[in-house]
């Protein structure tokens, strides 16, 4: 950018005044942009003082924190983040502003200029908005005695106006802020609801919390059971191992899940925040953690995490809060989407995969058996429980029902499925087994039977009927009647009591 010429050195009347700061003050009103408006404030400065070195500072108390956020020196304007502490600045300190004549190398003033020359002079004044000083401006000049008491008056009215357009370019990007925030929490929102399964919801929510928030990695921690938390899912630069157990007792779970609201921790490294076996694992310096709720319990916590310490503001906590009830409803949803799935797929009684999901499983074995693997269905149908269940009740009839079914799930591989089929029947698939193999499985089945407390006694048995798959067969109900015509020749033949 071209150096701005100074056209007017000194402010030397009243009137003079008064017009420098009605211009600068239409100037500074109409930019919103901080940056734009850093830059504004330097070259209104400028058009009327001489100003071989600027700068602008921003305080913030909590901290005794002031950042210089903007730097000139003679016309070659700069971004920087330069910091020193606010009690040790006599501008920041009294909110009076301050006039060097010389030797400004030697006063509590930040110096700037090159090495080689150094400041001689200057004019710093606090930028004041509602009573508390907000930050400071400060015009440099290499040489001795450029300034005179008029142009202090003249800076500190400049810093008056500044500190009111700073303070209205804050809101107006912490509204822009907000604004795409909220978009982003409703489009996460969206996505999230979208999602039926829980894994998918975690890892989105895990997503949201580490684009939408100043940290270096997130965390779901489920509650099973309370106050006994574990890592069910973790992301972002430093991620948590998954099963990792952390007892919530005291203080955490105090605020998280009795009192169901955040928690913000400035300091995790502080003594006793986390327990020993937890510290090689949670490289945090700070952390930000608030309740998962379904179904109105507390299930879990979402935390993020920062290496940083006091890397979080309240404003992060409303957002975490926010995300939060986003992932508890789509949590809620996808449990119950899955428990109804569930009810769907599961017979009741036995807690055994039903009629519909023994058709889903088949439709993926029949598709592996077309491509050379052995599959087999065995059926069984228990003889004389008619008569046993309208001797004893339907209440027994249904204990002998769960008996037989909890033996054919003991027996059953994990890549197998044993489905009730109606009745008193019932299938079980067997992949990656011939006819021998299944009929060795019967001969297990029968024994059991024979030695269980209930069935051994009920005079209760079971017939069979096995088929293998071949390529004649289009659909998994093909290998389901051929098993069944078996069942029906061996019950002919009598050869299933054998």
């Amino acid at each position: 950018m071209a150096p701005v010429q100074a056209t007017h050195p000194h402010a030397s009347s009243l009137a003079d005044r008064y017009r420098v700061l009605l211009e600068v003050g239409r100037t500074l009103t109409g930019t919103l942009g901080l940056e734009d408006l850093y830059r504004a404030i330097y070259r209104e400065t400028r058009r009327v003082l001489e100003a071989d070195g600027f700068y602008i500072s921003l305080y913030d108390p909590a901290r005794d924190l002031a950042t210089i956020v903007f730097f000139a020196d003679r016309g070659r304007e700069e971004r920087v983040e330069v910091t020193y502490q606010g009690s040790e600045s006599a501008v920041i300190r009294t909110g009076e502003a301050l006039l060097i004549q010389d030797r400004l190398a030697q006063r509590s003033l930040m110096l700037l200029g090159e090495q080689e020359e150094v400041m001689r002079s200057a004019i710093a004044a606090p930028l004041r908005w509602k009573g508390r000083v907000v930050g400071a401006i400060s015009t440099q000049s290499y040489r001795p005695g450029a300034y005179s008491e008029a142009d202090v008056e003249l800076v500190q009215g400049v810093a008056d106006m500044a500190a009111v357009a700073v303070e209205n370019a804050f809101h107006v990007e912490a509204l822009e802020r907000r604004t795409a925030e909220a978009r982003r929490i409703e489009e996460i929102g969206r996505a999230m609801a979208a999602s039926l399964d829980t894994q998918d919801v975690l890892a989105r929510v895990i997503d949201a919390v580490v684009t939408l928030l100043p940290g270096d990695g997130a965390t779901v921690w489920m509650l099973d059971p309370a106050p006994v938390a574990r890592v069910h899912a973790s992301g972002g630069a430093i991620t948590l191992p998954e099963g990792l157990e952390w007892d919530l007792t005291g203080r955490f779970y105090d605020t998280l899940v009795r009192d169901r609201t955040y928690t913000r921790v400035r300091d995790l490294s502080a003594e006793g925040v986390v327990p020993p076996h937890l510290r090689e694992h949670l490289p945090y310096g700070s952390g930000l953690a608030c309740p998962l709720a379904v179904s109105s319990s507390v299930v879990g916590i979402l935390a993020a995490g920062s290496a940083r310490t006091d890397a979080f503001s309240e404003e992060d906590g409303e957002i975490l809060q926010r995300l939060a009830s986003q992932a508890s409803v789509a949590l809620e949803n996808a449990r119950l989407h899955q428990s109804l799935q569930s009810l769907s797929l599961t017979d009741p009684l036995t807690s055994l995969p039903n009629r519909r999901h023994l058709s889903v499983h088949l439709d993926h074995e029949m598709a592996a058996a077309r491509r050379g693997r052995d599959l087999l269905a065995v059926i069984f149908d228990l003889e004389n429980f008619k008569g046993y269940n309208d001797s004893l009740g339907h209440l027994a009839g249904d204990e002998a029902l769960r008996a037989f079914a909890h033996i054919l799930s003991e027996e059953n591989r994990a890549m197998n499925l044993v489905a009730r089929y109606g009745g008193d029947e019932f299938v079980s698939i067997l992949s990656d087994t011939d006819l021998e193999g299944g009929e060795q499985y019967v001969s297990r089945i029968r024994r059991r039977m024979a030695s269980d407390p209930l069935l051994g006694r009920s005079g209760i048995s079971t017939a069979w009927g096995i088929a293998a798959f071949d390529p004649t067969m289009k659909r998994g109900d093909d290998l389901i009647r051929a098993a069944d015509a078996n069942l029906y020749t061996r019950k002919g033949s009598g050869s299933t009591r054998e």
